[in-house]
C-alpha cells in the first residue's frame, strides 16, 4: 500500500481516546488526504483535550458520545482502536458489508518499506524494545521507535528514510490485526508468555493465538527470537518457519543463542561460543531484566551488530520509565515506581528484585488473573501492604487471608497511599509501587498512576512541613 491510496478515501476512526494513539492516527490520515470521521462512545467533554489538538485539521468531523451504523457501512475503511474487540457489533457489521478494518499496526506495516523488528511478550516488551533501539543506535543505524510505551504509531511513518530500521513494540491486540491481514515482521522476538488480559480474551488459548501473529507469516530467511525457559514458547516452535534464535538463563548448545552461565553472558553460533560480558555490568535490577537483556542481545547479534558495541550499549542502559524506576530517597527510605507491573507475576518479580524489606503500594482493577502468587510474595517480603481500592484488590485480600497475612490496609487514592507508606517505612526499607493489577477506576492508565505516584513522592518535603 502507498500513502496515495488513502487520498480521498472516506475513513472512519473508531476510538479517539485520550492517550494519543487515536489522535496520531487521525492526524496522519487527514494529512495524507483522507476524509476522516472520528467516532467515540465517550462524550465530547471527556475528549475535549484530544479534539482540541486536532482542531487545525479541516477534513475531519467528530461523532462523539455514540457510534452510528452509517459510519461503519458507508465508508471505504475503518481504523479501530486496538482496545476495541473484533467481535464489537460495529466492527462485525463493517466486515460483513465488505468494509476493510485496520488498526494502526496493520496500516503501518502495509505502508512501511523498511525492515521491522517486532517485539511482543506478556512482560518485558517495552524494556526489550528500548534496549534494542539503544544498541542499534549505538551501532550507527537510523533506528525509529514505534509503539514503545504510551505513544502513537502512524505519525512515525513520516520519520522514515530509506536506511531506517523500525523497532515496533506489539501488544497482542495490535498483533491481532497483523494476523488478520497475514503480516509478520522480518525479525520477531517473544519475551515470554504468561496469563494476562483474560478480561479481554475468553481463554488463554485465544490470547496466545494473537501473540502468534508475530511469526505466523514470516519467511524462511526471517528470524524469530524465543525464550528457551518459557514453557508456552517451547510449544510454539513447531509452528515457526523462520530461523530460531534462543535466549536462556541456562547454557544453549544445540541451537544458536544467547545465554547466561556462572555470571557471564555468552553468544553461541553452534560453531563457537564467545564471552560477551559479565552480568554484574548490567545496571537493571532483577532476574527478569536479565532475561530482557538476553533477548535484546539476541536480536542485535542476529542483525550483525559488533559484540563490543552490544556490550557497551547494554552496560550504559539504565532502564525505562515506570519499570522499577528509582524516584528518590527520603530519610534512608528509597521509593520506586513499578506501575507497569499490571499483572501478579510482574509485581512478584518487582518485589523479589529487592533484598531489602518492602512497603508495597499495590492493587487495582481486575483482569481475571490469579492473585495467589502475589499474595505469597507479599507474605515473604512485604512488611506492610497498602492497597488501592478495586476488584483485583478484593481478590488479593482473599488470597492474603488464606495464608494468614494481615498487614494490609485499603486506601482510596495515591496521596493517601504514599502518606501511609511514608509513615510505615523504616530506614533501609523500600517503598514500592508495584500494583499487580490494572489501573482503571482510579486512573486513566498505568502511566498516569505512576506519574501521580512520582508527583506525590516528590512533594513529601511539603507534607513533612
Amino acid at each position: 500500500m502507498d500513502k496515495s491510496y488513502l487520498k480521498g478515501k472516506k475513513i472512519t476512526v473508531m476510538g479517539l481516546g485520550i492517550l494519543g494513539g487515536g489522535e496520531g492516527a487521525v492526524r496522519f490520515l487527514a494529512e495524507v488526504g483522507a476524509i476522516v470521521t472520528v467516532t467515540d462512545i465517550k462524550s465530547s467533554e471527556k475528549l475535549k483535550k484530544s479534539v482540541e489538538k486536532l482542531k487545525d485539521l479541516k477534513n475531519v468531523k467528530f461523532i462523539l458520545g455514540q457510534h452510528r451504523t452509517e459510519d461503519f457501512v458507508k465508508t471505504d475503511m475503518v481504523v479501530k482502536n486496538p482496545a476495541v474487540p473484533w467481535n464489537n457489533k460495529h466492527i462485525k457489521l463493517a466486515l460483513e458489508k465488505g468494509v476493510p478494518v485496520e488498526m494502526d499496526s496493520s496500516l503501518f506495516f502495509k505502508l512501511c518499506q523498511n525492515s521491522i523488528v517486532g517485539v511482543t511478550g506478556t512482560k518485558g516488551k517495552t524494556t526489550v524494545s528500548s534496549l534494542i533501539y539503544e544498541i542499534l543506535k549505538a551501532d550507527g543505524k537510523n533506528v525509529i521507535k514505534v509503539g514503545i510505551g504510551d505513544v502513537s504509531v502512524l505519525d512515525k511513518l513520516k520519520m522514515l528514510k530509506k536506511n531506517s530500521v523500525v523497532v515496533f513494540e506489539l501488544s497482542s491486540w495490535r498483533l491481532s490485526a497483523l494476523k488478520m491481514h497475514k503480516i509478520s515482521p522480518s525479525i520477531a522476538v517473544i519475551t515470554n508468555i504468561f496469563p494476562d488480559h483474560l478480561n479481554y480474551y475468553n481463554s488463554m488459548e485465544a490470547y496466545i493465538a494473537d501473540k502468534k501473529g508475530i511469526f505466523l507469516y514470516q519467511k524462511k530467511q526471517n528470524i524469530c527470537v524465543l525464550n528457551a525457559d518459557n514453557e508456552r514458547e517451547k510449544k510454539l516452535e513447531e509452528e515457526i518457519k523462520s530461523q530460531i534464535i534462543k535466549f536462556s538463563r541456562n547454557r544453549i548448545i544445540s541451537k544458536r543463542g544467547v545465554y547466561a552461565e556462572d555470571g557471564i553472558i555468552y553468544v553461541n553460533d553452534r560453531i563457537d561460543e564467545k564471552k560477551l560480558m559479565e552480568i554484574s555490568e548490567i545496571k537493571l535490577r532483577g532476574e527478569h531484566n536479565r532475561e530482557n537483556v538476553l533477548a535484546a542481545i539476541a536480536v542485535a547479534w542476529s542483525m550483525g551488530v559488533n559484540l563490543l558495541t552490544i556490550k557497551k550499549a547494554v552496560a550504559n542502559f539504565g532502564g525505562v520509565k515506570h519499570r522499577l524506576e528509582f524516584v528518590r530517597e527520603i530519610n534512608k527510605v528509597k521509593y520506586y515506581n513499578d506501575t507497569a507491573a499490571t499483572m501478579p507475576e510482574a509485581a512478584t518479580v518487582g518485589i523479589k528484585s529487592f533484598s531489602e524489606s518492602v512497603v508495597l503500594i499495590g492493587g487495582g482493577s481486575d483482569k481475571k488473573l490469579d492473585m495467589s502468587i502475589l499474595a505469597e510474595a507479599i507474605k515473604e517480603k512485604v512488611s506492610e501492604a497498602i492497597l488501592l481500592n478495586g476488584e483485583a484488590t478484593d481478590k488479593l485480600i482473599l488470597a492474603l487471608k488464606k495464608i494468614n497475612y494481615a498487614n494490609f490496609k485499603i486506601v482510596q487514592d495515591m496521596r493517601e497511599a504514599v502518606e501511609l507508606a511514608r509513615q510505615k517505612a523504616l530506614p533501609g526499607q523500600i517503598v514500592l509501587l508495584s500494583p499487580g493489577a490494572a489501573s482503571f477506576g482510579l486512573f486513566s492508565n498505568e502511566f498516569e498512576r505512576g506519574d501521580i505516584f512520582k508527583q506525590v513522592v516528590n512533594e513529601i518535603d511539603n507534607i513533612l512541613e
